[in-house]
Parts: structure tokens; sequence; C-alpha cells
């Protein structure tokens, strides 16, 4: 698979492009469109609990697309629902872990599931549960604005507000701490953020959703609006 990232960073869009018989699997309503020829099958990979857990534990939908290629190959243009960046990745074997909502599509042979992020991503405003990729092969994730990678050495600690936050390596890491003194994390509208200490590579987001919806919804007309 040969993955291109057009129109990086505000408004981004993967290219990818199969060879003969080669397939890639996709978040639901992902895709741009597709070359001749190509067929699309629609499941709920891991069965109905692994659809389940995705949907209603991880913040993603049921099921999966799976592209795959004719003979002669071809190409799927991915594209995520809120403006952003888009990142190709390989992975190698290892766990990486990723926000709801930032999963786009990967190689069939990466595995998808959920994990219980612990109570202190629940106090963090981003959810109980992150998505967990195991396996080898091509990732695409997304992002709300633009992608910034900090690779933290043995040790080194940044702190991020949650929201911020797209995916981070397995052995990183992470606790919820208050940004101030109460005042300030009360006050400040920077609220609770997430410490994260390497070894490993972290993902940010340089928009966040949820404060989007906290500037868009008092915006809003109400129901008895005139």
């Amino acid at each position: 698979m040969d993955v291109e990232i057009l129109y990086h960073p505000s408004d981004a869009m993967a290219v990818a492009t199969l060879a003969g018989g080669e397939s890639i699997q996709t978040e639901a309503g992902s895709m741009v469109s597709m070359s001749g020829g190509v067929e699309i099958q629609t499941q709920a990979k891991g069965g109905l609990l692994g659809g389940l857990k995705r949907s209603v534990l991880g913040g993603e939908s049921f099921f999966l697309n799976t592209f795959t290629a004719p003979a002669q190959g071809g190409n799927v243009m991915l594209a995520s629902s809120l403006p952003g960046d888009v990142r190709h990745m390989q992975l190698t074997g290892g766990t990486f872990f990723l926000q709801s909502g930032s999963y786009m599509a990967s190689s069939p042979e990466v595995a998808i599931d959920t994990k219980w992020g612990g109570a202190k991503t629940f106090f963090g405003g981003e959810g109980l549960f992150l998505l967990k990729l195991d396996g080898a092969g091509d990732l695409i994730l997304s992002s709300y604005g633009a992608i910034h990678q900090i690779d933290l050495t043995a040790g080194e600690e940044i702190r991020v507000d949650s929201g911020h936050i797209v995916g981070f390596a397995d052995g990183i890491n992470y606790e919820v701490h208050k940004v101030g003194g109460w005042k300030s994390t009360i006050l400040s509208g920077e609220g609770l953020v997430v410490g994260l200490t390497g070894p490993g590579t972290v993902y940010m987001q340089t928009r966040s959703p949820s404060a989007f919806l906290g500037w868009l919804i008092p915006k809003l007309p109400s129901n008895n609006s005139n």
C-alpha cells in the first residue's frame, strides 16, 4: 500500500493506492472516492461484541469498511469529518493508542480494540476508553487542526490539554493533573491536563473539538427563539 497525503495540514486527504487484491479497512463514512473496480465490504470487525465496544465505548462507528482493489490495482481517497490534518504511519508490531475520532484507516492485519483508560481519563473529560491498535501494518489517523509530534525521552514529561491529544505509543505513562491551583483549574478555562511521560511518541492536535463545541453551542438558536 502506498499512501499520499494531499492538502496538508488544514484540509488534508489521504490517497491510498492499492496493489491488485490488496485491501484497506476504514472508518465508516471516511471515503471521498474510489477507483473503478474497487470492491467494498462492510462488517463489524471482531463480531457483534467488537463492533459494540468500538461504537459504545470507543466513540467510533459500529461498522468498518474494507476496500479491495481489483487485479489491476486501484485507489481509495479518504478524509475526516472534521477539518484538519492526516498522518500516515507504520506500526511495527507494537501497540498504539488513539483518542476517539482519530482513527481513519489501517491495514486489515491491524487489530482494533478498546482499552479502559482508567478513571483518570474520565476526569480528563475525554471519555473512559481509548482505541487500541495492535499489529504490523499501515495506520492513517486524523486530527482537528494540524498534527504536532513530540518524541519524549525516558523520564521526559509534557502536560497537554486532554482535548488536544490524538494518540501516543505504548509505554507512555499518563496521569491527570490540575493546570494550577484550584482557582486556575476552575476559572482559567483550561481545566485538567494530562501528564505524559516518555519514552515514546505523542501526537497532538492544534484544535480541540470540545473547545469548539463549547464556543458554538451557546451561539445556536434555542427552540423557543423567533
